[in-house]
């Protein structure tokens, strides 16, 4: 059994990405695995502000949910990162949790990741800017491991993803860890 953390970037409850991390979890649940999902727009996380405290050995001044979700991240074994795509790139609510790992970064070892991404354009080759944006994280972390990426495309509004092939994808991910 494994510990799964889920992080839902979708500012909108329902979203298209959000529905996905639902389907990943209903799977990895189904398969016995400790699942747990973190809807992000429901948290509040202050942009990183740069001070370095955090680099001290010190924790980080802000006292909001960041360091509760962080402290998730470095318990679990599989980590999902979940976001639409805007303007090519994550949303600004994945962004700022992944800032704001600054401190606790080098904790985070031998994590396996998942990456599921939609967005309104249709080419699947423009979302893979937005995979690139993840493994740059990555890329900092000490043996990371990529499970697998889901990219769903020509999906816009909420629920636009109810009948695509996704939704199954993104559960056998779950179910297949």
């Amino acid at each position: 059994m494994k510990k799964i953390l889920i992080l839902s970037s979708s500012p909108r409850r329902g979203g298209n990405s959000d529905r996905l991390c639902d389907e990943f979890l209903r799977g990895a649940t189904e398969a016995g695995h400790n699942a747990e999902k973190i809807f992000l727009r429901d948290k509040t996380i202050g942009y990183c502000s740069g001070c370095g405290v955090c680099n001290s050995g010190k924790s980080c001044p802000q006292k909001d949910d960041a360091a509760e979700i962080i402290a998730a991240m470095i318990s679990a074994d599989v980590i999902v990162m979940a976001t639409p795509v805007y303007f090519y790139t994550m949303s600004a609510q994945m962004k700022t949790l992944i800032d704001r790992c600054c401190g606790r970064y080098t904790e985070m070892n031998d994590k396996k990741f998942y990456f599921i991404a939609t967005a309104a354009d249709g080419n699947r080759k423009n979302m893979l800017r937005t995979i690139d944006t993840f493994q740059g994280f990555l890329d900092c972390l000490n043996n990371p491991t990529i499970g697998g990426t889901l990219l769903a495309t020509g999906v816009w509004h909420a629920g636009d993803v109810e009948h695509k092939p996704a939704m199954k994808e993104a559960y056998l991910m779950g179910k297949n860890l």
